[in-house]
């Protein structure tokens, strides 16, 4: 069966939902967007006008989850190619925003540059365990124009074929993207069925709601984008300083944004995503490696499933400043107890130094550290016990084609007879089969051979391999293109966005 987690008990989870509803109902949050607060309002909220504050009634909160759906995929550019939610699949998103690179040929850390956007944009692309964009550089400190804007979306259509998920900061940005996305995809109705693009809401810590980032995601409404709610409370400064309160803050400004989104278009798909995180008690500062950010993320997940909405978990950061042994052990250990409580999306690959520096080699090993913790996932159990559901219904593939160990498990007793006292195991069939249908993993970065092998290579670096790696994946990669009529659709936008003063 598959490996069951859990740092939340029933009564835990119980608890952080009740006292959720009581706080929303007493003390409430402040919501600075009139618009928002009318549409609250309007479903039944308690609305202080002269403060800002909005109370919620829990028959409020109860209503606005019910109709939130359960069950939906995410889409992209990419033919064939869904991500269903709360289907029992995971897969990685890209972290965002650093300001820097680390370079590892010259071990310097260096401003980014839009060549680094593109070039990060592609490898996350052509790697099939990346399945969500987000922008994991941003190489602008100024404000981006209108035209800036429009140049940015279509490049992110041009370069990146899977499911893209972004924030428009003010309603006029939101216009022009759902212009992009009406001239890539084919219309507003495709983009309702095909769900190519999320919106990520920020609720601010503690208990806030702000107006102009807010009001950009209400300009889309109709368009059934599908919204991830990810506030950032942080323990001991902008939340209480124990976990389990800071969860229940988070818990607090998803069910408020939640309710202010299904209130204003009922039936929108919503995704889990509380960020909730550690301060550095020495600096108080973000840092990320902290190990309780691997218990915060976990819990996201149990709490996500509690409500029984899709997930997206935050965790897997580091203090360090370069790929090295520190970011190895802290990246690892604060993904692998989220990853096996299994989220639907698992942020992210490829940052350091508390996400401001972006590393293309990194981005390679949390992706290989992402492959393990899904192996650890799926567990060492029969077929018959596999968690995921029958052979024939499970979200991993077919149990002939899984590869990845959700139903290799076999009790082979018969074997065993065979095989008897004294005997191995070496020449059997099924130890044969079971190699292929991935009872264990078999990885390819890093040291395998014995020392002599090792030393006689040249003791080669693991950091120069994957540069090697990383170039050769980019040189190779062919981005699905647009189809030319697009791109003169998209030529038009862009020229009228640049004449925005």
């Amino acid at each position: 069966m598959r490996t069951i987690l859990q740092v939340l008990s029933e009564d835990e989870r119980s608890q952080v939902h009740e006292r959720t509803l009581h706080l929303l109902a007493t003390t409430g949050v402040r919501v600075d967007t009139g618009r928002g607060r009318q549409i609250l309002a309007e479903a039944g909220a308690e609305i202080d006008e002269h403060t800002g504050i909005v109370r919620f009634p829990r028959a409020l909160i109860e209503t606005c989850l019910q109709s939130a759906p359960r069950r939906f995929s995410l889409g992209g550019r990419r033919p064939g190619w869904s991500l269903p939610m709360n289907s029992g699949e995971c897969t990685l998103q890209a972290d965002g925003a650093a300001v820097f690179v680390y370079d590892s040929l010259t071990g310097e850390r260096r401003p980014a540059t839009d060549d680094d956007w593109l070039a990060a944009t592609r490898l996350i692309d052509v790697l099939d365990e990346v399945g969500v964009y987000w922008e994991m550089v941003d190489p602008t400190s100024a404000e981006r124009s209108v035209g800036d804007l429009v140049a940015y979306w279509r490049g992110i259509l041009s370069h990146f074929s899977k499911h893209v998920q972004d924030c428009p900061f003010t309603s006029e940005q939101s216009r022009w993207m759902l212009e992009v996305l009406q001239a890539v995809f084919g219309g507003k109705e495709e983009v309702r069925r095909l769900h190519p693009v999320s919106f990520l809401l920020c609720p601010l810590s503690p208990l806030m709601i702000e107006a102009a980032y807010t009001d950009a995601y209400l300009e889309t409404v109709g368009w059934d984008l599908p919204v991830a709610i990810m506030p950032m409370p942080m323990m001991g400064s902008t939340a209480p300083a124990s976990l389990i309160s800071t969860l229940m803050l988070a818990n607090c400004e998803v069910l408020a944004m939640l309710c202010l989104v299904q209130a204003a278009a009922p039936g929108t798909p919503i995704i889990y995503a509380p960020a909730p995180s550690v301060m550095d008690p020495h600096s108080g500062r973000y840092s990320s490696g902290e190990v309780e950010h691997a218990l915060l993320g976990t819990a996201v997940t149990e709490m996500a499933r509690y409500y029984d909405l899709p997930c997206e978990t935050s965790t897997g950061g580091t203090r360090h400043h370069i790929p090295s042994i520190q970011a190895g052990f802290e990246r690892a250990l604060n993904w692998a107890l989220p990853a096996l409580s299994w989220p639907d999306l698992l942020v992210g690959p490829g940052l350091l130094s508390g996400a401001t520096i972006l590393s293309m080699e990194q981005v390679l090993i949390d992706v290989e550290i992402f492959r393990r913790c899904r192996r650890l996932a799926t567990g060492i159990g029969s077929p018959e016990t596999c968690g995921t559901g029958p052979p024939e219904t499970c979200g991993t593939g077919p149990p002939e084609t899984c590869g990845t160990g959700s139903h290799a498990g076999q009790w082979l007793d018969e074997v065993v007879a065979a095989v008897g006292p004294g005997g191995n195991f070496l020449a059997q069939r099924s130890s044969r089969d079971s190699i292929r249908r991935g009872e264990w993993y078999i990885g390819k970065m890093g040291v395998g051979d014995t020392f002599e092998q090792w030393d006689a290579a040249g003791r080669p670096d693991l950091l120069a391999e994957l540069r090697d790696q990383v170039a050769h994946l980019l040189a190779s990669h062919q981005p699905l293109p647009l189809d030319e009529a697009v791109e003169r659709e998209l030529d038009r936008i862009e020229e009228r966005a640049r004449q925005v003063i």
